[in-house]
């Protein structure tokens, strides 16, 4: 059996309806009229049917098995961070903005759709969600649920960011975020900064342990203790505020690298409010540019990530293995960094 046939198999074993009945505990024929509206079947067993159906995903994956004899020419893209998130529109985040708009003006281009989905584990599940050619995942986090669901039911799926704790999984392109955190670091000691802190965030993501491994490099590398913070992404704006006064209590660094745009907002507010002028005794970078960095005052230097690159090169691979092909991978892209008022002694 080939790679290919074996992928088709695997994606043909479904739930069925059997097992709808097995967990509800009734017949066949009572899933069968549950589910068509037919019956005798009370208000309550109607009811209990159909939830279980619901949390099975059963409704969506007979859907999916009837549409799988040929490719739909659509693949599905998860923002897993901004499923972490809970909230898919932040406020003044705009880079998943373009990097959606980056890969789906590029899959018109190969003839293709796409097709946004929400977390693959969590009910109701979208009926097409399964029938999708492939999929791209963002920043998927360690034992990441929705990698583990895509590799259960043998959909081709490429990772944006490489998948934490998968070293044997070649399927992914980023930006070189090792290059991308010397970038920045490299620029603040140029500016004359000799201790910098890094703010990274707690999502279990390749971008945010990568950062941190490029920055304890850095620093070891300069004989330099490293300084490590850690901020949920969703504590945004406020939360960068509140950071600035315990980043102030241990002791005022020459600059401050916080990985998103919100906490780099948010941390330079807090510090100017104490008094300390930015960029003439902390200088402040961000990880990620946004609106939130271009619209400080002063503006913040900020890396601005690849989406053209890094979508093109995520459905070059994902096209591969729809066909059943062996892809170069990973591909790796490049970020500018844009220096502005908040780095410029």
């Amino acid at each position: 059996m080939d790679e290919r046939t074996g992928r088709e198999v695997a994606r043909a074993q479904g739930i069925t309806i059997k097992d709808v009945a097995r967990r509800a505990g009734v017949s066949i024929t009572a899933v069968s009229h549950a589910l068509n509206g037919k019956g005798t079947l009370s208000a309550a067993t109607r009811a209990h049917i159909r939830e279980t159906a619901d949390e099975m995903g059963y409704a969506a994956d007979a859907l999916a098995r009837g549409m799988r004899s040929s490719t739909m020419g659509a693949v599905g893209l998860v923002l897993r961070s901004l499923d972490a998130l809970g909230d898919y529109k932040p406020e003044g985040v705009d880079v998943f903005e373009k990097f959606v708009g980056a890969a789906a003006s590029q899959a018109l281009a190969r003839g293709l759709s796409l097709m946004l989905v929400p977390d693959l584990t969590r009910s109701p599940v979208p009926p097409l969600a399964f029938s999708m050619d492939g999929y791209i995942v963002t920043n998927p986090h360690r034992d990441d649920p929705v990698v583990a669901l895509l590799d259960r039911r043998g959909i081709p799926y490429v990772t944006y960011g490489s998948a934490p704790g998968r070293p044997d999984f070649p399927y992914w392109a980023s930006e070189d975020d090792a290059a991308s955190a010397r970038l920045v670091l490299d620029h603040l000691a140029a500016r004359g900064a000799r201790t910098v802190a890094l703010v990274r965030g707690t999502d279990a993501n390749a971008w945010n342990s990568e950062h941190e491994a490029a920055y304890t490099s850095w620093c070891a590398d300069r004989g330099l203790p490293p300084r490590l913070y850690e901020l949920a992404e969703r504590a945004g704006v406020e939360g960068g505020v509140d950071l600035a006064r315990r980043i102030a209590a241990d002791g005022l660094p020459d600059a401050v690298f916080c990985l998103t745009g919100r906490h780099a907002a948010g941390v330079q507010e807090g510090l100017m409010s104490q008094g300390v002028e930015v960029p003439g005794r902390v200088m402040v970078a961000a990880g990620s540019d946004s609106e939130h960095s271009r619209g400080a005052r002063p503006t913040i230097s900020a890396l601005e990530l690849d989406p053209v690159g890094s979508s093109g090169a995520l459905l070059d691979i994902l096209q591969s293995l729809i066909a059943g092909e062996r892809p170069t991978a990973p591909r790796i892209t490049q970020a500018h960094l844009w220096e502005r008022a908040s780095t410029k002694r």
